[in-house]
């Protein structure tokens, strides 16, 4: 069993900012896969369903997010995980927006929620790291996270959550590179091909019940048809 956490902070003021990412991915993949209803339990918000084969739990922290790590925890030990069973999906400025990337382990990079994690349940768990883009100077890092997307970044929202639901079967099967494939389809689908410029056809391509189109007349064969001196005649004029 897996347990997908999402960060975020909790109440309508913060819906929409870029920190909560984490939520807006597990609602996408709890509406998309029949998951059952959300109900309150680990101070946050938990429901369950199946991902292919796999049965797996969403959760999103109540709490805010610097203290995410308590609600994990508890969850964790209520189902016996492990903390390898976890995949936490967060927002990273290190990542350009619509940049998905996966990460097993390692520092908590200055978030405070994954800092939280880290002390409640170690660093030894999995992320997808959802790049929302940086304000330009670390010191607008905290206004730009509280703030909600701006209009123009809905249409690549849209496309990452959407891609996160139709991977999100690949991911609780540890299939990461599937996962990632699943998002970029969404993100950067294939153009169509426009297939090689097919040759002019000859006559044994024609459609059968339509002419073929006549050659351009030939103007010398043209004068020649209204020549009207006899061979004598037009061998005399050559000597002229």
């Amino acid at each position: 069993m897996k347990l997908f956490v999402g960060l975020g902070n909790p109440g309508a003021k913060y819906a929409l900012n870029r920190h909560n990412i984490g939520f807006m991915a597990l609602d996408q993949i709890a509406s998309d896969h029949g998951f059952a209803p959300w109900r309150a339990k680990f101070n946050g918000h938990i429901t369950e369903g199946r991902l292919g084969r796999d049965k797996v739990l969403l959760l999103k922290p109540e709490i805010f997010m610097n203290l995410s790590g308590q609600s994990v925890g508890e969850a964790m030990r209520f189902y016996k995980l492990d903390s390898s069973d976890i995949i936490v999906f967060h927002d990273e400025i290190d990542l350009a927006p619509a940049k998905v990337k996966l990460k097993s382990g390692g520092g908590h990079a200055g978030h405070n929620g994954l800092r939280s994690l880290h002390q409640h349940i170690s660093p030894h768990y999995d992320r997808v790291r959802l790049g929302v883009g940086h304000p330009g100077h670390k010191d607008r890092v905290p206004g730009f996270v509280l703030s909600d997307f701006a209009k123009a970044d809905q249409d690549w929202l849209d496309d990452v959550l959407r891609g996160i639901s139709d991977g999100a079967t690949y991911l609780a099967d540890d299939e990461g590179p599937k996962f990632l494939n699943a998002v970029a389809l969404r993100v950067n689908p294939p153009r169509p091909s426009t297939g090689t410029k097919r040759a002019a056809p000859d006559k044994m391509d024609q459609p059968i019940g339509k002419p073929t189109s006549k050659p351009a007349p030939d103007p010398k064969l043209e004068a020649e048809a209204l020549d009207t001196r006899n061979p004598l005649q037009k061998l005399a004029d050559r000597f002229r």
